[in-house]
């Protein structure tokens, strides 16, 4: 058996068809053939796909040049072989150049078969080289997708550093101009002018430009605040021959904002852990020393010179409970009462205050358009007001300068959220606070709410001001933002939430603190001196007490009596057994009894959480005599608890 050879034959001559096809046979081929005579059977024969064309130069109805025409026209890169025997040289020349792959004369059909295997081979490498070609298009055509779509500006430079291929991305980083073309070295000419630190990003490009083995990795920050990350490494061939360098820059500025934010996260965590410390200890012995002013008070009331001392430690103590919960409010683990409040008027009082202690070289001017109400703290805006217009001063005490405190409504849009992602849309009131001072740099407005953080000499400031200041803004739904610029000022934008509810102003109460009626209460605490005060405080208020410092004892006393007492006040932390697994194991000994858990640090205490555990208030600690008279005022009216089932399991 020959090789397998379908073949189109155009010609009008049964003979000579007969004569090629003995040829063929002879020289090892096994023909199999189809004879057409028209252009339109031509046509028909090349729709089959035949693996070589021979015709005929000169037939009746058609000819050889128009058969190679279509051959070529056809676009399969199927052989076509001229077979006559009147075809001239300038005839052949011309067969040739309109497709066809060889000629010859029909008295040399001798070179039939040699011819046919030529143009085989020839139409193997053509197939080949086609392949390859249409392969390397398609890699050009993903490649360029890849880079144009990449999120990456990316940049090829030769040997020299001129461009030799860019994306679309990276002139859009680099913002560069139409005339940076490839003859140019765009890295070098245009990118400095746009980096801060132009000489730094000069002398790094150079550095890996001279060491063409090192990879390189840093980031960039350019004039408009966007922050790049820069990866670059050496272009060579599979024979290590080294073409060039290819960059990568990448925008990772909202990267380093999340960053930021994380850090503040876990810096105000760490510092949230410090406070509930401070608040459990301190508290307690802020509730000894208040409870004893109290105690002391009522026995001195015919000494004014003693009650003047008393009234002193007092006040004392009291800016030390206000110190405790500065610490709560800028961990954010402290959440202030708020309430309606429209805060001209507490702006204008606090303004008020601090005119009295600021220089008269410093002017205070105010523009506080009339704005809707707000869901606020009193106290802690008259406290950010305090601290934010004490830094305007101390930032320009050393020469004349003007404080400027402006309010007005605003409408928070989608735009500006990007810009102050701790916002939501909706309406504001934005407070603004700016100062002529001296102003800061980019480093120091990063870290001015840092807790412990301060530019001030020793002994002039502790750095928990304006991290308060951010604290108090979180814990009202509200954000903070500053600009400032050394020599120009500074300026600090509060936003807060527009409280749509209408509301009435609740007059202050001035009743009586309500007293008892010899109920029995049952008070633990593992402060001894905290069980004493409250006490006397509770005897005082018209009720019987039963004091116990530990939980064990606690629970031993309500199991041998459990219809002695009416009401149990239980501290919170305690060794051994804390109040919440207290309250737990005496509900299981007697469900109908009332619960107050007291505490000076209630951590993520909520409303629901003390429900869920048998309490009926909370009380903070330390605690005046009217807020415990009221708590357990309330307590005890209230109807006695069915409690069905076994109480909940604590779970702090």
């Amino acid at each position: 058996m020959g090789t397998p050879l379908n073949i189109l034959i155009a010609e009008d001559s049964s003979d000579d068809v007969e004569l090629i096809l003995a040829q063929l046979r002879r020289d090892g081929f096994d023909p199999v053939w189809q004879r057409v005579e028209t252009e339109a059977d031509f046509l028909a024969g090349l729709k089959k796909l035949p693996d070589i064309v021979l015709s005929d130069y000169a037939m009746p109805q058609f000819s050889g040049l128009r058969a190679a025409e279509l051959t070529q026209e056809h676009g399969r890169n199927i052989p076509f072989i001229l077979i006559s025997g009147t075809v001239g040289e300038e005839a052949a020349v011309e067969a040739m150049k309109r497709g066809a792959t060889d000629y010859l004369l029909k008295d040399r059909v001798a070179r039939l078969g040699n011819a046919v295997r030529r143009a085989l081979e020839q139409k193997h490498l053509l197939d080949e080289r086609q392949k390859t070609e249409e392969e390397l298009r398609w890699k050009t055509v993903l490649l360029e997708a890849q880079l144009e779509s990449s999120i990456d500006g990316i940049l090829v430079v030769d040997n020299q550093g001129k461009t030799v291929l860019q994306n679309r991305r990276m002139s859009e980083l680099w913002k560069l101009p139409e005339s940076a073309t490839e003859n140019e070295s765009a890295l070098m000419e245009f990118a400095p002018s746009q980096t801060k630190n132009a000489r730094q990003f000069i002398e790094k490009t150079v550095y890996l430009f001279a060491h063409p083995d090192e990879v390189g990795h840093d980031e960039i920050e350019l004039l408009d605040g966007t922050v790049l990350d820069r990866y670059s490494s050496p272009v060579r061939d599979q024979a290590g021959k080294l073409y060039g360098r290819i960059w990568s820059f990448r925008d990772i500025t909202e990267r380093r904002k999340l960053e930021a934010q994380f850090r503040q996260a876990q810096k105000m965590e760490s510092i949230g852990q410090l406070a509930g410390g401070i608040a459990h200890d301190f508290n307690n012995i802020l509730a000894a020393i208040i409870g004893n002013i109290y105690l002391a008070k009522v026995e001195a009331e015919a000494h004014p010179v003693i009650m003047e001392y008393l009234e002193s430690i007092s006040a004392a103590s009291q800016r030390a409970t206000d110190l405790v919960n500065q610490i709560l409010t800028f961990s954010r683990q402290n959440k202030p009462d708020r309430q309606p409040v429209k805060l001209n008027h507490v702006v204008l009082e606090a303004l008020k205050l601090l005119r009295a202690s600021v220089p008269a070289t410093i002017r205070i001017q105010t523009e506080l358009a009339k704005t809707n109400t707000v869901l606020a703290n009193a106290t802690s805006i008259h406290q950010v007001m305090m601290n934010l217009g004490t830094n305007a001063w101390h930032a320009m005490r050393d020469q004349p300068g003007t404080l400027k405190v402006e309010m007005e409504n605003i409408e928070v849009d989608a735009s500006f959220v990007k810009v102050h992602p701790d916002l939501h849309l909706g309406k504001y009131v934005r407070l603004s606070v700016s100062d002529t001072g001296c102003g800061m740099d980019y480093a120091t407005t990063e870290r001015i709410y840092d807790p412990f953080f301060t530019t001030k000499p020793v002994g002039e400031g502790t750095g928990l001001g304006l991290a308060v200041v951010h604290g108090i803004m979180k814990s009202h739904d509200g954000a903070i933002s500053v600009y400032s610029e050394p020599g120009k000022g500074t300026t600090f934008h509060l936003y807060f939430p527009i409280f749509e509810t209408e509301f009435t102003l609740r007059e202050t109460d001035s009743t009586p603190i309500p007293h008892g009626n010899g109920e029995h209460i049952l008070l633990v605490d593992d402060e001894e001196a905290l069980v004493l005060i409250g006490k006397k405080m509770l005897e005082r208020l018209g009720y019987s007490v039963t004091t116990l410092t530990s939980a064990a004892e606690a629970v031993a006393a309500v199991r041998r009596q459990p219809d002695k007492f009416d009401l149990v006040i239980t501290d919170l932390t305690m060794p051994g057994m804390d109040g919440a697994k207290l309250g737990s194991q005496l509900l299981r000994i007697q469900p109908r009894l009332r619960l107050i858990l007291a505490t000076g640090y209630s951590g993520v205490m909520t409303d629901e959480k003390l429900r869920e555990l048998g309490f009926l208030e909370l009380l903070g600690k330390p605690t005046s005599t009217r807020a415990l008279g009221e708590a357990v005022y309330r307590a005890l009216r209230q109807p006695v608890p069915v409690r069905v089932g076994k109480p909940p399991k604590p779970s702090l």
